[in-house]
Formats: structure tokens, C-alpha cells, sequence
């Protein structure tokens, strides 16, 4: 059996990854990643891989060692690590989800082309036909739930996101793993709790599928502006504030969303 090479510890935002270089060969397991991850402490593991469609592939397994199809703030990183090999300044990343652009956009800063959102039921997915701005779910007593009609985003992984007044006053360890696996939500979902704090800016805490209450979630912060421009309640560009730090996130006219923020190394 082949040694697998020790893990490059990186994050984006607090989002903390260990990443494993396979493009010399090796494979990676579902229980070796969730043993990794318990051994490092991360929220996710990544590898490196030799591209089919694309420069490198990258695949992506949460905590638990549930295999997932995409990461934002670990697709930055792992094209940081990449770039600074080479010298580039773009790479073509490939995920179980999409082909992706990668771009540094600054000192240890990297802009991604994160594709187009998916907006209809089934591709959430939802398990019934229903308007993705307000899905069916409440949290709390009937007559008077604490959240409800939250807005359904994938961004490569399934999102919903629910806008509350006050962010903190929600227990999101609490509710956090009522919603992640609701009937609704058969493959289950990231979950957002966002609050507007201007024209062009959004607070945000993730409860992440399988990995639980992150620093930070990039696809999240992709999810959560997708989700506010759909409900007219922000324009179609914003800065995202999360627990470890600022997202940039713009869905451009031509509906592609790009991401920009920071990576850096654990030492």
C-alpha cells in the first residue's frame, strides 16, 4: 500500500483544511479522511489530483468523511498552493461538480469563478415541487416559528439560507442540525443565517453539512448573496462577513458568481 504524503495545512477565513498531494499517486478514503480530519482538526480534507478536464482535480470530504462535490474556500487554497508552484497566475480546477477558474487576485488573495448558481427544486434538491425563494420549512412553535421560508441555493453543494434581524440570537448548534437533514432536504443541506447590515453587505454564520459551525463557508457566502438578490433585498454584488472574515462575491449579468478572498498557511 502506498504512503500517502503528510497533509498541507492551510484555511481561508478560519475554514481550515488539510490537503493531500496525489498527483504522485495514491488514494484517499472516506475513513481515511474522516480519521485525517479528526487527527488535524480541520473541517475538511482535500486532494490534489491529476485533472481529466482541468489543470489538477480536487476532491473534497467533510469531517464526518462524507465525500462532497465542492468547497469554495478550499478550491482558493488549494489553487494558492498550486500556483505558487508554478509561478501561474490561473488555474482550470476540477471538482465532482464543475470545472472551475481560479485566479490570484492579490497578496495571498484568489478570486474564483464559482459557475452558475442552481435555482430550481429538483436541483437543490428539494423532495417536493415547490418556489426555491421560500421553502417550506419552520423552526419552532406553528403559530409563531423562530425561522421559517428560507431561500434554497446550489452552489455546488445544496444551501439554505434564512435571513434573520438578529444573527445572534439564533442557537445555531441548536437549530443548526434540525435543518441540515429536514425531510425537505434529501441529500441535505449547508445552512445560512444572514442578516443585511447595508446596501451591499451581509453577515453570516454557517451551519456546514457534516462539518457543523464553521469560521467561515465560501459557497456559502455565494449562496447567501444569490439568495438576498433573488428576494430583492440587496443589488448583485457584496462584501460577506463571516466569523473568520470577508468574502467578496459579485453574480455577475452573464449569472456567474465569483468569490475573492484570502488563503493562507498553518504553520
Amino acid at each position: 500500500m502506498m504512503t500517502l504524503p503528510n497533509p498541507i495545512l492551510m484555511h481561508g477565513l478560519g475554514n481550515r483544511f488539510a490537503i493531500l498531494d496525489l498527483r504522485g499517486g495514491g488514494t484517499l478514503t472516506d475513513d481515511g479522511a474522516k480519521t485525517l480530519a479528526s487527527q488535524t482538526g480541520v473541517d475538511q480534507v482535500l486532494t490534489i489530483e491529476p485533472g481529466r478536464e482541468a489543470d489538477v482535480y480536487m476532491g473534497i470530504w467533510n469531517a464526518d468523511g462524507s465525500r462532497v462535490a465542492a468547497c469554495g474556500n478550499g478550491t482558493r487554497c488549494v489553487a494558492w498552493h498550486v500556483l505558487a508552484e508554478t509561478g501561474g497566475s490561473r488555474l482550470v480546477l476540477e471538482t465532482d461538480a464543475s470545472v472551475l477558474m481560479a485566479t490570484v487576485s492579490g497578496d495571498h488573495q484568489v478570486s474564483v469563478d464559482m459557475g452558475v448558481p442552481k435555482l430550481d427544486w429538483p436541483d437543490i434538491p428539494l423532495a417536493e415541487r415547490m418556489d426555491t425563494r421560500f421553502v417550506d420549512i419552520k423552526i419552532g412553535p406553528i403559530d409563531a416559528p423562530i425561522l421559517m421560508a428560507p431561500t434554497a441555493v446550489n452552489m455546488g453543494n445544496p444551501h439554505v439560507v434564512f435571513f434573520v434581524e438578529d444573527i445572534d440570537s439564533i442557537d445555531i448548534p441548536g437549530v443548526g442540525p434540525l435543518i441540515e437533514w429536514h425531510p425537505l432536504l434529501p441529500e441535505g443541506a449547508n445552512v445560512g443565517f444572514a442578516t443585511l447590515q447595508g446596501p451591499a453587505d451581509i453577515r453570516l454564520r454557517v451551519w456546514e453539512r457534516g462539518a457543523g459551525l464553521t469560521q467561515a463557508c465560501g459557497t456559502g457566502a455565494c449562496a447567501a448573496l444569490v439568495a438576498a438578490h433573488r428576494l430583492r433585498r440587496l443589488g448583485r454584488e457584496a462584501t460577506v462577513h463571516l466569523d473568520g472574515g470577508d468574502l467578496h462575491v459579485t453574480w455577475r449579468d452573464d449569472d456567474h458568481v465569483i468569490m475573492t478572498g484570502p488563503v493562507a498557511y498553518e504553520t
